[in-house]
């Protein structure tokens, strides 16, 4: 049997299906666009057979036709708000994340930009809502709409929460400002859970790579033995610490390969240890100020009114 007219898996016997094309039927008229039937066989071509609920038959390749819900998502979609636009016009803050943030970059280290933009208050009272992040419009660079980045730093999210403690700030408005004095209200001891149990499953990983391929992906564990370094001190000193400082050397050369697997591992349960202690003494609250992010984001909308 020849594949011509298939797209994507074949359609099987009496599955619902909605025609995209006007095409004749078998009682010399048109089966038109929009009518809906039910697969009923495959023609020596590829094509299908369709029969529609007034029993008339029509032929169409797989491309013709859609599988009744998605069409039914088909015809309610609206083109979404230009994501460039958002970042570009509405960003309230932007920093450089990753090694050059840390302090560990190289001569071929990335520069990692990522932002937030508030996309104006109307724009979500349309069914096409305003997407809640944005990869680009500039390469490397990565945005969250505000709510989804509240969202995210509430859950202690490591990458998240390092945007807004970053030393290295591209852009920053006076919302950009508010944000970063609520650093503080984002902080709970969520962060051993997220910090800890994330360095916990990619170690599990790792050892799989080693068992494959002889060594571990050095680059990844270096960012891996960062995020404890920075739990530990998020935990006891309520503050996050970007930058590597004092424990530059031993993660460049633990990126470098140069630290055996066993050391670099007993480094990693050490602080396994050193978080566990740090979560009895912590000054952290257990939760995260929800209250008072909630109330500021209501501000943020309500100020955006307008503002497209």
């Amino acid at each position: 049997m020849s594949g011509m007219g298939l797209v994507g898996p074949q359609l099987p016997v009496g599955t619902q299906v909605v025609i995209r094309v006007a095409a004749p039927d078998d009682h010399g008229g048109t089966a038109h666009r929009g009518a809906t039937g039910r697969v009923a066989g495959i023609t020596p071509d590829g094509r299908y057979t369709v029969r529609l609920a007034d029993g008339r038959e029509t032929v169409a390749r797989r491309d013709e036709l859609s599988l009744r819900t998605a069409y039914q998502d088909e015809a309610i979609e609206l083109d979404q708000p230009d994501g460039d636009r958002l970042v570009l016009e509405h960003t309230i803050y932007a920093a450089v994340i990753g090694s050059r943030a840390y302090g560990l970059q190289t001569e071929t280290s990335d520069t990692d930009t990522r932002g937030v933009y508030v996309a104006p208050t109307e724009s979500f009272w349309s069914l096409a809502k305003p997407p809640t992040h944005v990869d680009g419009p500039e390469e490397e660079w990565f945005s969250w709409e505000v709510e989804r980045f509240c969202e995210l730093a509430l859950k202690a999210n490591p990458n998240v929460l390092e945007v807004i403690h970053s030393p290295l700030v591209v852009r920053q408005t006076p919302l950009g400002e508010e944000l970063l004095e609520l650093r503080g209200a984002f902080l709970s001891q969520l962060v051993y859970q997220t910090y800890s149990g994330y360095v916990l499953s990619q170690f599990k990983k790792l050892e799989t790579d080693i068992r494959r391929d002889g060594a571990p992906k050095w680059k990844h564990v270096m960012h891996l033995i960062r995020l404890l370094l920075a739990a530990r001190t998020l935990l006891l000193e309520a503050k996050l610490v970007v930058d590597a400082g004092p424990y530059r050397e031993r993660l460049l050369a633990v990126r470098r390969g140069e630290l055996p697997w066993p050391e670099v591992e007993q480094w990693r349960l050490t602080l396994h240890e050193d978080l566990d202690k740090a979560l009895q003494q912590t000054v952290l609250p257990a939760t995260p100020d929800v209250a008072r992010i909630d109330s500021w984001l209501r501000s943020v909308r309500r100020r955006s009114l307008g503002n497209t």
